[in-house]
């Protein structure tokens, strides 16, 4: 039985009601993940995702960010340093994907040679 809210979104804006489909129409590219495995690191301005090592282009990370706000996966919050910009944390639901990452993360370390381990919380 899900635990989050089932809100129904229109027809149009889905593949399918299969949820499979909708999770990765919202988290199935080769960025979004990567976004939310660095505010589970602890990373949360803008200028901490831009430094990690995949190198995201900053136009595909503001649109990343945009999804992920509209979506109730983060939020964003005042900066701890007290700085003008903005920061962003996960939401309870945002956390929830956690042991997603955890399991993917458990997976490249088991089958694709060569791969190490920077999730380690969780």
């Amino acid at each position: 039985m899900p635990k989050g809210p089932s809100s129904k979104a229109p027809a149009s804006s889905r593949r399918s009601p299969c949820p499979v489909s909708c999770a990765l129409d919202l988290l199935g590219d080769r960025w979004t993940l990567l976004v939310i495995r660095d505010l589970i690191l602890g990373r949360n301005r803008f200028k901490d995702f831009i430094s990690s090592p995949e190198g995201i282009p900053t136009n595909i990370l503001s649109d990343r960010l945009e999804r992920l706000l509209a979506a109730g996966i983060i939020r964003q919050v005042p900066a701890t340093d007290g700085g003008k910009r903005m920061a962003y944390e996960l939401t309870e639901k945002g956390l929830a994907l956690r042991p997603v990452l955890k399991s993917l993360r458990d997976w490249g370390l088991s089958w694709e040679p060569g791969t190490m381990a920077i999730l380690q919380q969780g």
